[in-house]
């Protein structure tokens, strides 16, 4: 197999993992939970003709290996927020949700990031005192009320 064609199948594969992910990370519920995201690789193992008993998941998670999980988690847990030209990241084994402007120079303000956390479901999960929320040039942090460990 020539370089050109594992170069071609590598952006396949990666092409239709991100696309996976992105079509069925609402479909786990609760969603932002690390209850949503081992769902999700249960569903995906199971579909990949593995058994959902432990020593068969074990086996799945160990042949992911850690680069592809966390490259799958990161899109699992991220979202981007066309209508406010945002994108969030809210892993809940993360300290905070992570909030920036989609463009650079966009409006990032408290009441723009507490609308758009509002609207996917993860305002009540979060400190609501906006005082603990940090601003920086281009993201917003805001801390989550307990850690989704």
């Amino acid at each position: 197999m020539s370089l050109m064609q594992t170069e071609l199948q590598a952006k396949v594969f990666d092409f239709a993992l991100t696309e996976l992910v992105r079509q069925h990370k609402n479909s786990f519920q609760p969603l932002w939970t690390v209850d949503s995201w081992a769902k999700f690789l249960i569903w995906v193992a199971l579909n990949c003709g593995l058994s959902g008993e432990r020593e068969s998941l074990e086996v799945f998670a160990d042949a992911l290996g850690t680069p592809l999980t966390v490259r799958m988690r990161k899109l699992f847990f991220e979202r981007t927020l066309d209508d406010f030209s945002l994108k969030l990241m809210a892993d809940p084994a993360e300290m905070e949700v992570l909030v920036m402007p989609l463009y650079p120079g966009g409006v990032l303000t408290f009441e723009i990031v507490h609308q758009a956390l509002d609207k996917v479901g993860l305002i009540e999960q979060v400190v609501a005192d906006k005082s603990q929320w940090k601003s920086f040039d281009a993201l917003v942090a805001v801390p989550w009320q307990s850690l989704g460990i």
